[in-house]
């Protein structure tokens, strides 16, 4: 059974762009700093700052192949896991055109995602195919020691949801991500500069009201986000136009925080890359706008 998305899927979703930011220096550093020490978290950082999306885009692919290489040689290990989740959906979202391949792999980030987490923690082990009244209390008794594999798998878990919105099937899994995200923000609302809230507006926004979407749920977590972030998180504002002012159709605070998005200096220490992938988003967005919204 299928449902028609709110609104149109684009070939690189802002969502992507988010994973993208995260993934990079926390995924590439945490598994490599043992092979390479200071210059792979150089390297990270590098491409962190870039401001040139497409240098990234043909380079990732190397990065893909050989996580999956580490995997298959240490598939007991979070850590390479995590890595392999980060990646996989992060250039899943911002970079496929495909969107059959684009599925494909964020699938396979959902796995590796999953694995870390029933791995770093044992209880978590198998929750997926329990009923969601089993589901909640393991991740309602997680800690502080298990945020980063929580927020990891729920984050790859997110993208897969996205990459599958108009399958009832894929979005039935809308509130295990959510509670999963709920706990990381119990745990720590400014985690990651407050993208748990970022995801969390996406999952209340992914479908209409009418069909059981939250928009104003999502608008104050997107909100939130942006003040966590104080500002410098580029994407906050291109997903509350893309996610929430589109949903609800309006074109004034959509094309406001378009421009708003156009006008910020991209360049901010870990967030350059980031930022000028979701000034292209922006763009896109307000080209677009007329046609969406009408005269």
């Amino acid at each position: 059974m299928m449902v028609r998305s709110a609104k149109p899927v684009r070939r690189s979703g802002p969502l992507g762009l988010l994973c993208l930011c995260l993934s990079v220096l926390a995924g590439c550093s945490s598994i490599t700093s043992s092979l390479t020490g200071r210059m792979s978290e150089s390297l990270a950082s590098s491409i962190l700052n870039s401001n040139d999306p497409e240098t990234v885009r043909q380079g990732a692919p190397a990065y893909l192949l050989m996580i999956d290489g580490f995997i298959t040689d240490d598939p007991e290990n979070p850590d390479v896991l995590m890595t392999g989740a980060r990646l996989y959906s992060s250039y899943a979202g911002a970079f496929v055109d495909d969107e059959a391949r684009a599925r494909l792999m964020s699938l396979k980030a959902r796995d590796y995602g999953c694995s870390a987490l029933c791995l770093s923690n044992k209880t978590t082990c198998g929750i997926w195919e329990q009923p969601y009244d089993q589901f909640e209390p393991v991740i309602e008794a997680l800690d502080h020691k298990d945020i980063e594999t929580t927020y990891v798998a729920a984050m790859a878990w997110a993208t897969w949801i996205q990459m599958n919105r108009d399958d009832w099937v894929a979005v039935a899994d809308k509130a295990r991500v959510e509670a999963m995200m709920l706990r990381v923000v119990a745990l720590e609302e400014g985690y990651q500069r407050g993208s748990a809230h970022l995801y969390l507006g996406v999952l209340a926004t992914l479908l209409p009201e009418a069909l059981g979407g939250k928009p104003e749920e999502g608008r104050r977590h997107f909100e939130k986000s942006i003040e966590l972030s104080g500002g410098r998180d580029l994407i906050a504002k291109v997903l509350l136009a893309s996610d929430y002012a589109r949903l609800i159709f309006d074109r004034e605070l959509h094309d406001r925080l378009c421009r708003e998005v156009l006008e910020a200096d991209p360049e901010f220490e870990g967030l350059t890359l980031s930022n000028t992938l979701a000034q292209r988003e922006a763009k896109a967005l307000l080209d677009d706008s007329e046609d969406y919204f009408g005269e």
